[in-house]
């Protein structure tokens, strides 16, 4: 079985530190937050409840807009500042003793279980496989399973009954959706779900909605599990503005444009996986097939690209920090068609 015990890669870089300091200026490709956002209506949301700053935050309407936005009661509903401390609130609060992460996925739910003194146990899906889940490879005797969904780096979307599969009496299974909305008609989506036992479904507000800055996201689980991660949080985690976005975000109007975006991503994909397969022959190969807000991307000698990418302006997101990758692994954000020729181009250059 594909298990690995050991920190291994950096678990705690991520595309933001490649576009930080000389990296401000490049073409960011390295970071999964749609561009051009957020809406201008959004920031208007968000601008009207600086009047309210005086007051402590009160997040009973948000949390009632989202457990409607999934038709689920208020009690299966924590709003949390981004998915993020989600994770931490689950490494903290759960009595677990044998967690596992399914890997290559996005590292912050190990790093935080290691920082609360778990032993981790890794589940490597392998790039032969197409980075597939395989229920069978998740051990019996694991009580935490985390999984991603689309899974970040790959842009695997795993089936929904796969991933139910792994539900265990005594078992929590958490599902990080943070780019569910991403994927037109959130088809293997498992938020809304109260039919599977132990699940906790993560979802953020940032990717799409261009939020990253604001920390926004929640949980979907049963109010028992609910109840412990609320008990874990400090008082008012989440700020007015964020309240403010969240109950916006979810209004009939947000979910009608997230799915319009949605499509477009999806063209702009194809579009980029095109591009990125007629270099197959100078050694680039796409996994997939991609259905997140990114594209994974294997090329010999990846840091040297890379690097020469970052000389012609353009910023990717190194692979080789995610548990199941290696050197030769980069991932690309899906932009509009303009900027994707314009890499392509660049990438061509770079592989010379």
């Amino acid at each position: 079985m594909p298990t690995e015990d050991s920190p291994g890669p950096d678990l705690r870089h991520h595309g933001d530190a490649e576009v930080r300091d000389d990296g401000a200026a490049l073409v960011d490709l390295a970071v999964n937050v749609r561009s051009d956002t957020p809406p201008p209506w959004l920031r208007e949301r968000i601008a009207a409840s600086l009047a309210s700053l005086a007051a402590y935050p009160d997040g009973r309407a948000a949390r009632a807009a989202v457990a409607a936005r999934h038709g689920l009661p208020v009690s299966r509903v924590l709003l949390t500042a981004g998915a993020a401390e989600a994770f931490v609130l689950l490494a903290r609060a759960l009595k677990v003793r044998q967690p596992v992460v399914v890997h290559p996925q996005f590292t912050e739910p190990e790093a935080a279980l290691r920082d609360a003194g778990h032993t981790v146990e890794r589940v490597l899906l392998r790039a032969e496989d197409g980075f597939r889940l395989d229920a069978a490879l998740v051990p019996e005797r694991a009580d935490l399973v985390v999984i991603g969904n689309p899974t970040n780096p790959t842009s695997v979307l795993h089936p929904a009954p796969v991933i139910a599969s792994l539900a265990r009496p005594g078992r929590v299974l958490v599902v990080d959706e943070a780019f569910m909305d991403a994927v037109p008609g959130e088809r293997e989506a498992l938020a809304g779900r109260t039919d599977v036992p132990g699940l906790v479904v993560l979802r953020s507000l940032t990717k799409t909605w261009g939020l990253a800055g604001l920390r926004i996201g929640y949980a979907l689980a049963e109010p028992e599990i609910i109840a412990e991660l609320e008990r874990a949080q400090p008082l008012w985690p989440v700020s007015t503005p964020a309240l403010a976005a969240a109950e916006a975000c979810v209004s009939a109007r947000a979910l009608a444009e997230a799915g319009h975006a949605a499509h477009r991503l999806a063209s702009d994909r194809a579009h980029l996986v095109a591009g990125l397969s007629a270099l197959a022959l100078r050694g680039v190969r796409v996994a997939g097939p991609a259905e997140g807000s990114f594209v994974l991307v294997g090329v010999p000698g990846a840091a040297g690209v890379r690097q020469r990418l970052r000389e012609l302006g353009y910023a990717v997101r190194r692979g080789d920090t995610f548990p199941g990758l290696g050197a030769d692994w980069m991932r690309l954000a899906v932009r509009d068609r303009p900027t994707t020729n314009a890499f392509l181009t660049a990438l061509a250059t770079a592989l010379d």
